[in-house]
């Protein structure tokens, strides 16, 4: 059926809004529960925002969460591509522990992934504490029942259910449209990001008018290819500077519409005076591709590599009155860090083992050690390069060993000696490489009990 994006208002989308005093899961101390707004970019490079150091881009409503919030400077994606880091943000836990070690795709063999049934999801747990969920934007964390948002946990979905657009018209997939209002096929008209941003700020509109707050997940498509940005962005982009390349006009355009969305939301919540009470998350789900001329800062690789610029991310937390503006913290944070995280600031006792760590301490500045655990990062793909086998990376402390495919040997560096990852150290009788490489062997044996495949 055709469907505007502005006539969705007929949908009635259900969602809560700002404080409402409840008690913990606990049944302790009742508290006010703020909002929960994570916003999610696909692909953006970890140097492609005007507050990362982009010198040819502007996107000053993102900087604003960072600028008026806390920014990470060594916050990772749980692997190079999206599924899997998905899959930890949303369970807490390494990808390939609930099934995700790749990406799920339409065709099977081509998916390298497949959400367990055990996997417990975050908006399941914050309904405990009264909260109303909603996904809007990408899921990519499966195409059929069991595993579709409103299944495990959402009380609302607006999105699209696959990986990558093959259009932001169209909103096609191998010629499939997964674009969806819950379970009924829908075909918006418009840019997907102003789609999303458009469902968004209906979704803020009506929790504004309710009493119980809201967990809103909101995953653009934005900036992954295709780079196709509306054709007035592009021109503006190329106007302000003609020494661009076409294809980074493209993107930096892709991404400065995405940054416009974003400041809709911003001011959305302004003017309800939802802002006062919701802590905004920013962040990506791997590095930026470097085929579409993405800029990872001075990091090495991109989307796909296991070098600092496929994982480190671009990460702010914005949390008026709760956080203080400007504080940068150099802690080492991971996705799956979200969720106990989120879980502690809103009362919700975690039911099942988790992976990650609460980092509300360093967003209240307080200090915190974050560091003292090692940490994995992995991938399984197919194709001549993969070979549907996974190859992987660790990290403890300042240490980090790590493989782009799973042919090549591990390579082993110091990232504060070496950030850039040019020089690798000598492994032999290196107990740090030792214990690295034993932790992983160990965390390898522990995730080939969950199967990654559908029966």
């Amino acid at each position: 059926m055709e469907l505007k994006s502005s006539s969705i208002l007929k949908y009635g989308i259900v969602a809560g809004i700002s404080s409402l005093a409840v008690c913990s899961a606990q049944g302790q101390n009742p508290q006010v529960n703020p909002n929960i707004l994570i916003i999610l970019a696909d692909d953006l490079g970890f140097g492609d925002l005007s507050c990362q150091g982009a010198k040819d881009l502007k996107t000053p409503n993102i900087d604003r969460i960072f600028n008026e919030g806390i920014k990470f400077t060594n916050f990772y994606a749980n692997s190079t591509v999206c599924s899997p880091s998905r899959a930890a943000l949303l369970t807490g836990c390494y990808p390939d522990m609930v099934g995700v070690p790749g990406v799920i795709r339409t065709h099977e063999n081509e998916s390298w992934g497949y959400l367990t049934p055990e996997a417990v999801l975050l908006p399941r747990l914050l309904t405990k504490s009264n909260y109303k969920t909603a996904i809007i934007g990408k899921w990519h964390l499966g195409l059929e029942a069991p595993n579709l948002p409103n299944s495990k946990g959402f009380d609302e979905f607006y999105g699209f259910l696959g990986d990558m657009m093959d259009d932001y018209y169209t909103h096609l997939r191998h010629d499939i449209n997964y674009m969806r209002i819950n379970d009924q096929i829908v075909n918006p008209s418009g840019h997907a990001t102003d789609i999303f941003t458009d469902w968004t700020l209906d979704y803020l509109n009506k929790s504004s008018k309710k009493k119980e707050p809201f967990f809103l997940y909101l995953a653009y498509n934005a900036p992954h290819d295709p780079l196709q940005p509306p054709a007035e962005w592009l021109t503006k982009v190329k106007k302000r500077d003609s020494g661009i390349s076409e294809k980074r006009s493209k993107l930096i355009a892709l991404i400065e519409h995405l940054d416009w969305n974003i400041g809709r939301i911003l001011n959305q919540l302004e003017i309800s005076g939802q802002l006062d009470n919701t802590l905004i998350i920013f962040t990506s789900d791997n590095g930026g591709l470097l085929s579409s001329e993405a800029t990872n800062g001075p990091y090495r690789g991109g989307k796909q590599d296991l070098y600092e610029g496929g994982i480190r991310v671009p990460a702010g937390f914005m949390w008026k009155n709760k956080i203080k503006p400007g504080m940068v913290s150099k802690n080492v944070c991971l996705l799956m860090d979200l969720f106990p995280t989120i879980c502690e600031i809103t009362g919700v006792k975690t039911e099942n083992k988790i992976d990650g760590i609460s980092i509300l301490p360093s967003l209240k500045g307080k200090e915190q050690i974050t560091d003292n655990r090692q940490v994995f990062f992995m991938r399984r793909e197919g194709g001549f390069k993969y070979g549907g086998l996974s190859y992987y990376s660790a990290r403890y402390k300042d240490y980090k060993i790590v493989q782009n495919t799973p042919w090549e040997p591990m390579q082993f560096f110091n990232l504060r000696e070496d950030p850039y990852e040019k020089q690798p150290l000598e492994k032999t009788k290196q107990m740090a490489y030792e214990n690295l490489f034993n932790q992983l062997t160990r965390h390898i044996q522990l995730s080939g009990s969950i199967p990654w495949q559908k029966k």
